[in-house]
């Protein structure tokens, strides 16, 4: 406002609505769908063509996402590895530079705040990618410690390259250096340009990490290689069967970020969403460690659990019930499996259920059939093991597709 008058100029300059990511323009063309979501703020593909067609090009081609709207954060400086082991719940001084790990945090009720994919340059240097927003939080962790922390949410753009001829494709993009990482491997490739060997499908993948300014000629580079190796730009709903296939937990969907919780009790910790492999009560003191310790010794309150379902109906969000009476839990994400050729799911349930009483359990599935519907309560079967496993995805080097 300017001598009692409002500055229009100022309000047109104002954002409204969601904001195109880096290779919007792009997906714009190629869109027949016409189906967007919200991530992060941003414009998000749902799907692009058919679910259909994009889950089965991450089987059998090779499928790229933009997962440039993801946070991420740079910590660097004399004690980023110490700030950070004291923020998550394992050891991050096994996890080398040019690696990736896998990691959680929690409030010190040792409630899961997020999980992410943390990312290690060197042995000062770090990024972390997760879902939610993480500046404050991370602010707050770092507080005492010698370290800098950068928001790159919106000055890296990223793309997830995902599929069995996904090195074939690199290779003919002129990125063949990529033939030697193994699972988890992090490497300069260009300058400016940083590969990942990780996904989130279960499959053989790359995400590729440069300048947001340049994400858009990085996706025009390895588009140019659509043909032989059947490349396709996929949205999320296809992403989303492929991580559940994988046996992949997804936040605000197999658990809530307590953050981000609205009721008290719905906060879910590492030990309850069965990561006690990533965490470590050897390695100091962590955020939340004297709560998972008496969780630990006292009992668990929830278990999250792999379920294979009897019929072809998928569950997504049916009852759970124990010798068909007693209700003890509920279905968070579920799907027929085209590859696996099973109904499955992940569910939560209430203890001792899923932990020591994994027997006679029961699915209350609904079903429309021509304007009636039909409840039925089907078998359930714990399975511990992904649903999907292809050696592909492990092997170094890659073997031609």
């Amino acid at each position: 406002m300017m001598d009692g008058r409002i500055d229009t100029d100022s309000i047109a300059a104002v954002p409204t609505g969601l904001i195109p990511g880096p290779v919007q323009s792009r997906l714009e063309k190629i869109s027949t769908a016409k189906s967007w979501g919200n991530w992060a703020g941003y414009v998000s593909p749902l799907v692009l063509d058919t679910v259909e067609f994009e889950y089965f090009a991450i089987r059998n081609q090779t499928t790229l996402f933009d997962v440039s709207p993801m946070h991420k954060y740079r910590i660097t400086g004399p004690e980023a590895e110490a700030m950070l082991n004291r923020m998550v719940t394992r050891d991050i001084r096994k996890i080398k530079p040019g690696r990736v790990g896998y990691a959680l945090w929690c409030d010190e009720e040792g409630m899961v705040i997020d999980d992410g994919t943390l990312f290690r340059f060197s042995e000062t240097d770090f990024r972390l990618c997760c879902q939610e927003s993480m500046q404050g939080w991370l602010l707050d962790a770092a507080w005492g410690f010698d370290v800098t922390v950068e928001d790159e949410s919106h000055s890296i753009g990223g793309l997830s390259l995902q599929g069995p001829t996904s090195f074939s494709l690199l290779d003919a993009a002129g990125l063949s250096a990529v033939a030697d990482m193994k699972p988890f491997d992090l490497r300069e490739i260009e300058p400016g340009l940083w590969i990942s060997r990780t996904g989130f499908t279960g499959d053989l993948g790359y995400e590729l990490w440069t300048d947001w300014q340049k994400t858009g000629a990085l996706w025009d580079r390895l588009w140019e290689q659509k043909q032989p190796w059947g490349l396709r730009a996929i949205g999320s709903h296809a992403l989303d069967m492929v991580r559940i296939e994988a046996g992949f937990m997804a936040a605000k969907v197999d658990f809530q970020p307590v953050l981000t919780a609205s009721r008290l009790g719905r906060g879910r910790s590492p030990l309850e969403l069965g990561f006690d492999r990533l965490v470590d009560f050897t390695k100091g003191h962590f955020n939340g460690r004297r709560a998972l310790l008496k969780q630990k010794e006292c009992g668990l309150r929830h278990h999250l659990i792999k379920l294979e379902i009897g019929g072809f109906k998928p569950a997504d969000g049916s009852l759970i019930y124990h010798r068909k009476k007693r209700e003890v839990g509920h279905v968070t994400s579920a799907i027929w499996s085209p590859t696996a050729k099973r109904n499955i799911a992940l569910a939560e349930l209430k203890a001792p259920y899923g932990g020591e009483k994994i027997n006679d359990l029961w699915a209350e599935v609904y079903v429309n059939e021509e304007g009636i519907w039909d409840k039925r309560l089907v078998p359930v079967t714990v399975v511990t093991d992904p649903f999907f496993r292809n050696d592909r995805a492990r092997a170094t080097p890659p073997r031609p597709f």
